[in-house]
């Protein structure tokens, strides 16, 4: 592990108390400034890269997406065939018809695991690498690890001025109050954790999936204030000078000027506005993600690293009215008819759209959840929670597309060959993001944390 002047530095301006509080996560010193002048301070600029995390909240099961079973007996291969893509041999499931069109594109992970099978402990494994329970850790709480979009907000920063380093958009993995999200900053601090938008329903309320008057109203940065209000710039500004007043003498109110500017400039820049307003996307190009919260959050993400955020989660609800909605423990097919259509659309003209402006070498986009679904069907027509084995789809970054990466075994039940973990995906996106695996943060004890419990990455991803 690496613990250089420059970590020691980092750690030092971190332990200061973030000094913007209107709770806009990632506005504040640490956040914005000092990434870029760390990056300085080594001599070379971080890389251009971003990531959009595509998140199947509560868990889709990969029989029924990207690992069907055609030849296993009905109560696990479930109510639906597998179909041919455009890669010879390589089937999916018939709920990913456009998917099947674009094979030759992608990778396919189908010996992903890891060993916790509830959601939390399932989300913490998937966001940070660590296995929560066999490290004795609490992912309920900010002493738990951070997740790789708080770590890339710290050690990156955005990629445009005037734009947050990372944006989660749709519900918090979990909001229970007081709880802490699996996709927030751990010990790093609040001024890592993520920049939310949408986590209130929209539309009629019945179905947060479809959303059929589903529409993004520029950037409405209130879903964001904890008692400020974009409208009052005084208060801001106030807020602001107080800390000024408080800067010691020691070479950092130049820094903290620098920071001022670009905290308002976030607040009422015409980039961030811009990015964040999808009436300003070609009609065209909005029908081709679809109507619905998928389709549309998921241009939204295009629209932000392009902008200049570095790291997006989109949050695809399924059928529920949380986080949670691809948890189908009964009526899969139901629930798989519902959903997938959405996310079917949705993640292909995502792949076509990054493809087409050229972004595919700069964004990674990773499609997954906390976990897969028991191999049989239940009793009552669903899949339970299963770590055993799940399925992840990758796209750009550099990854060759036309490839099955492992196997699981004719059943579903466990990898068969080339199993993988968390970490090991993981250790792939830092790769592409230019962040050294070998870093370590000091936690909450004071102890320096690697930001991966192993160092791993994907051979057939590099």
């Amino acid at each position: 592990m690496k613990e250089t002047r420059r970590q020691n530095y980092r750690q030092s301006i971190v332990s200061r108390r973030s000094f913007l509080g209107a709770g806009l996560a990632g506005l504040s010193l640490p956040a914005i400034l000092q990434a870029r002048a760390l990056a300085a301070l080594g001599g070379r600029v971080p890389a251009d890269t971003a990531v959009i995390q595509y998140w199947l909240g509560g868990a889709a099961s990969h029989i029924e997406t990207y690992d069907p079973k055609p030849d296993a007996p009905i109560d696990f291969r479930g109510p639906f065939r597998a179909v041919s893509t455009n890669v010879p041999g390589i089937q999916i499931c018939e709920t990913l018809p456009m998917h099947a069109r674009l094979i030759d594109k992608v990778a396919i992970i189908r010996s992903m695991r890891h060993d916790n099978s509830d959601h939390q402990h399932g989300m913490h494994w998937c966001q940070t690498g660590y296995d929560a329970k066999a490290n004795g850790v609490n992912p309920f709480k900010a002493s738990s690890h951070p997740s790789i979009g708080s770590v890339t907000a710290k050690v990156r920063g955005p990629n445009g001025a005037g734009m947050p380093p990372y944006v989660h958009v749709g519900y918090p993995l979990d909001k229970v109050p007081g709880r802490h999200f699996p996709h927030a900053a751990a010990y790093l601090g609040h001024s890592y954790d993520p920049f939310i938008i949408l986590n209130q329903r929209t539309g009629d309320g019945k179905d947060p999936g479809q959303d059929r008057d589903f529409r993004m109203r520029g950037l409405d940065l209130t879903a964001g204030l904890t008692g400020s209000s974009l409208s009052n710039r005084r208060l801001l500004l106030g807020q602001l000078d107080r800390v000024r007043r408080r800067v010691d003498a020691s070479g950092s109110m130049q820094a903290m000027d620098h920071f001022h500017q670009v905290a308002f400039d976030m607040l009422t820049g015409s980039r961030a506005q811009a990015a964040f307003d999808l009436e300003k996307e070609d009609r065209r190009v909005r029908e081709r993600y679809g109507p619905t919260r998928p389709g549309q959050t998921a241009l939204l993400a295009r629209r932000l690293v392009e902008a200049g955020v570095t790291f997006v989660t989109v949050v695809d609800p399924g059928v529920g009215l949380s986080s949670s909605g691809w948890d189908l423990h009964s009526r899969i097919e139901w629930g798989m008819n519902a959903a997938c259509p959405r996310m079917d659309r949705a993640v292909t003209a995502l792949i076509e759209d990054l493809q087409e402006r050229g972004l595919a070498k700069k964004v990674m986009l990773i499609v997954w959840g906390e976990f897969g679904r028991t191999p049989r069907v239940n009793a009552n027509g669903g899949r339970d929670h299963w770590s055993g084995v799940q399925s992840v789809m990758v796209f750009g970054g550099g990854v060759s597309g036309g490839q099955v990466i492992g196997s699981s075994t004719a059943k579903g039940e466990v990898p068969q060959d080339r199993p993988y973990w968390p970490y090991n995906l993981l250790a792939n996106v830092y790769r592409h993001l230019g962040i050294d695996t070998e870093t370590a943060f000091l936690n909450s004890a004071g102890r320096p944390i690697p930001l991966l419990a192993k160092n791993e990455p994907i051979r057939e991803l590099l």
